[in-house]
């Protein structure tokens, strides 16, 4: 071969590579007053596998924080939802409104036929869950919910160690997550306005964070819907959270296991870890990557959990995959999790505001 067919063969293959390379995802983005919004912007706002084509938030003064901090263009922010998906067409949304107002924007986006990932936990109360179950089955969108701990690989060793049988069947969760409080940590005012609002936010620490470990408790077991729920709410800090509780304990009762979450506003630092106990071993988990396990026969090894492989490392190249059928929606982001997990916390705060154990119908 001379020296020009290399030349042009080398091109080819070049422009082959191009040409099989997938176009970034074009994602719009609903509400911005969840704080996790400028935790988005901030890690993936320059992500060359996404391009954001809209965002909307109808709140002038945080439309204009976003812009500034962030460098938005103008000419793609949008006071409307509604304005934003019809006119930039995008593939997905990804949610960062008040958790009252999941239901709309997913109503919203089954109208158009988009796919739409929120920020957890799904909703507000069990007619909210059911309403979107029913957009998502009539219309065919994927209705996914987003978690932290989701990514952590911590997390999907403890789920594949206990898979694989090598801590006996499971019989108890200890599940703890939060931090000194939301005003103690100084969250901005649209997303502390709304957290500490119980219509709008479901509750306040028993959702804000009980939600995690509902979900988690809810990928081990398959799913499975628990027989009831036990919870006891306190209020340690009320010239903060007037009208919402800033510490719960939630018990999740099921047929062979136990599940205790501890969701708090008043850790003296934030956590995320859980506690997972079988028949013959345990496993601890200790925020993003820390392990402890002690199996039959031995003693406690702390290790690194390995990574996540990807498309399922991060929020975003899983969405990405879900949105263009490369996998399906299961596990921990599902729906069909989702939707126990706030039977989970609806029970609870049931149970919290009556003082009694609430059954979950089965």
């Amino acid at each position: 071969m001379n020296r020009r067919s290399v030349l042009l063969a080398g091109v080819g293959a070049f422009a082959q590579t191009l040409h099989s390379e997938e176009a970034p995802l074009r994602v719009a983005i609903a509400g911005l007053v969840h704080g996790h919004a400028s935790g988005f912007f901030t890690r993936f706002g320059k992500r060359a596998d996404i391009q954001i084509v809209g965002v909307a938030e109808p709140a002038a003064e945080v439309r204009k924080k976003y812009i500034d901090k962030f460098k938005i263009d103008p000419s793609i922010v949008f006071d409307s939802a509604e304005t934003m998906i019809a006119r930039t067409k995008p593939e997905g949304v990804l949610c960062y409104s008040n958790t009252f107002d999941h239901l709309a924007i997913v109503k919203l986006c089954g109208a158009h036929k988009v796919p739409v990932m929120m920020e957890k936990p799904l909703a507000v109360s069990n007619e909210h869950a059911a309403a979107m179950a029913a957009v998502a089955k009539s219309t065919g969108i994927h209705v996914l919910v987003n978690y932290e701990t989701t990514w952590y690989s911590s997390n999907r060793a403890a789920y594949e160690i206990s898979r694989a049988g090598k801590i006996g069947d499971v019989r108890k969760f200890v599940i703890h997550d939060g931090h000194q409080g939301p005003k103690r940590i100084n969250t901005p005012p649209e997303f502390f306005g709304w957290l500490i609002d119980p219509k709008v936010g479901g509750g306040g620490a028993s959702f804000d964070f009980g939600c995690y470990g509902a979900n988690l408790m809810t990928w081990f077991m398959d799913n499975q819907r628990p027989e009831s729920v036990t919870a006891v709410t306190q209020r340690f800090q009320p010239q903060y959270y007037p009208n919402t509780d800033d510490e719960a304990t939630i018990v999740v009762r099921y047929p062979k296991a136990v599940g205790i979450i501890q969701a708090s506003w008043n850790w003296p630092f934030a956590r995320k870890d859980m506690e997972v106990y079988g028949e013959t071993g345990y496993v601890h988990t200790d925020a993003l990557e820390g392990l402890r396990v002690r199996l039959p026969g031995g003693t406690e090894a702390a290790s690194k959990a390995p990574p996540i492989p990807a498309p399922e490392h991060d929020s975003l190249a899983y969405f990405a995959a879900v949105v263009r059928g490369k996998l399906k929606p299961v596990g921990l982001s599902s729906l069909e999790n989702n939707l126990v997990v706030t039977q989970i916390l609806h029970a609870a705060r049931a149970s919290a505001a009556s003082g009694k154990t609430v059954l979950i119908a089965r």
